[in-house]
């Protein structure tokens, strides 16, 4: 295993200075400027450059700056060209500059930079640039293009601060909801296999999934039903039996604008039951505000982790196994509410 010097840019003045020492020290000892270049992680203009000031002056004539080009030169660009482009990679799309790509890839970024720099970059390098500056590659947080801006800032500023203040003042609890589908062949994970031998899944038949739907709070209660059926108003208001019948007490239930949430039948059942519940509509298209969200994703990533089931039963199973455990962990089911997107539903507890 071959031995990394440290940038000699990087040592102190102290250290440079043995440094230097040590490089005449072996050019006396009859090695070779290449040699000792080598040896000490210099490159081998610097030695010669030291030894001739030695020889011309000893000692007292060794140069006092520090080997190789200053950090941060050489580089194509300037850093009033980097601050820019890194400004437009954090407040831009590439579709704002014409650029054929839905997120700030390599190639992306390159296309800007000879946009706004006039400078043309190889692939590599503009990859370097990117860790450099701090961006690295992520995995990206998926909006509804449909999501209308003015409707969340409505629910954000005005809507649920008026839910939260009437539920502290008449006792309610609020209980977050949504549906969740689970199929047998979802696997989000990668494994490894001997390079251009992607690995073999064997899967089951399309149709093998089961489904939930859960409420939660940001105190950590939680209450869910599985069920294999189309999500159905029936369904939905058994659901909503059930939760009556398991808490006490007011409920304001938030949920999204599927349509089984909001047939007559189910309001006329809201209304003869409104003593106990009210239901709310979350802004459209907009899942990502809903910290039951987050309780889906970490479902979908637990249940397939341990074999992937082969029968809709046992994939029924696993989901109740992993909610059962939920419900012993109300720290857990509070860290839902930690996500940027749902942290303002943890900032009122009711």
């Amino acid at each position: 295993m071959a031995i990394t010097l440290p940038d000699a840019r990087q040592l102190s003045d102290e250290v440079l200075d043995a440094l230097r020492l040590r490089a005449l020290r072996g050019c006396e000892l009859g090695f070779t400027e290449a040699d000792v270049a080598d040896l000490l992680g210099v490159s081998r203009e610097t030695v010669c450059r030291w030894w001739s000031a030695y020889a011309a002056g000893g000692v007292n004539a060794l140069p006092g700056d520090r080997p190789g080009r200053p950090l941060g030169s050489g580089r194509l660009l300037s850093d009033d060209h980097a601050a820019v482009v890194q400004q437009l990679v954090r407040t831009t799309v590439p579709d704002d500059h014409g650029i054929a790509a839905p997120l700030w890839t390599r190639r992306a970024v390159r296309e800007l930079i000879q946009q706004v720099c006039g400078v043309d970059l190889a692939i590599r390098t503009v990859g370097l640039y990117l860790q450099r500056w701090g961006f690295a590659p992520k995995r990206p947080a998926r909006r509804s293009r449909d999501q209308d801006p003015d409707e969340v800032a409505e629910w954000f500023d005005e809507i649920y601060p008026a839910i939260a203040a009437r539920a502290a003042d008449e006792g309610a609890e609020i209980h977050w909801c949504d549906e969740v589908g689970v199929a047998a062949d979802e696997v989000p994970a990668r494994g490894y296999a001997p390079e251009g031998q992607p690995p073999i899944l064997d899967v089951s038949g399309p149709h093998v999934r089961a489904n939930q739907i859960s409420t939660i709070t940001n105190d950590g209660t939680i209450r869910f039903m599985t069920y294999t059926q189309t999500m159905t108003a029936a369904l939905f208001l058994v659901f909503l039996d059930r939760l009556l019948r398991s808490t006490t007490g007011k409920l304001f239930l938030i949920v999204d604008r599927l349509s089984a949430h909001q047939t007559p039948a189910v309001l006329t059942w809201v209304e003869a039951h409104q003593d106990r519940i009210e239901v709310f509509l979350l802004p459209r298209y907009a899942p990502e505000r809903n910290p039951v969200e987050y309780l889906n994703h970490d479902l979908k990533g637990q249940v397939n982790a341990s074999g992937l089931p082969h029968t809709t039963s046992e994939v029924r199973s696993r989901i109740q196994t992993f909610m059962r455990k939920l419900l012993h962990l109300p720290e857990h089911v509070m860290s839902y509410f930690q996500h940027p997107c749902a942290q303002y539903a943890s900032a009122i507890n009711v």
